[in-house]
C-alpha cells in the first residue's frame, strides 16, 4: 500500500521510499524516512496535492511522490 492509497483520516507508518535517486533524497529531506508515523489530513479535490501530518507539521506531496512511498 502507498500513501497516495490512504484516506483523509487514516494513517500508516512508512516502510519504504521507492524511487532512487534526487526524488528519494528529497522526500527523506523533507522528514518522510522509513519507521515513522504519517497521517493523511486532506487531500484536493482532484486528488492533487495530498496534504500529510509527519513529525508534527503539515506537508503536501504531490501524486506522483506519495505512490512513491510505502505505509503499512
Amino acid at each position: 500500500m502507498t500513501l497516495k492509497d490512504l484516506k483523509p483520516g487514516q494513517e500508516g507508518t512508512v516502510i519504504g521510499i521507492g524511487e532512487k535517486g534526487p526524488m528519494r533524497r528529497r522526500i527523506m529531506d523533507m522528514g518522510v524516512t522509513p519507521g515513522v508515523l504519517v497521517k493523511v489530513v486532506k487531500v484536493a479535490p482532484l486528488g492533487d496535492p495530498i496534504e500529510v501530518n509527519i513529525r508534527g507539521y503539515e506537508l503536501s506531496l504531490r501524486k506522483d511522490e506519495a505512490k512513491q512511498i510505502e505505509v503499512k
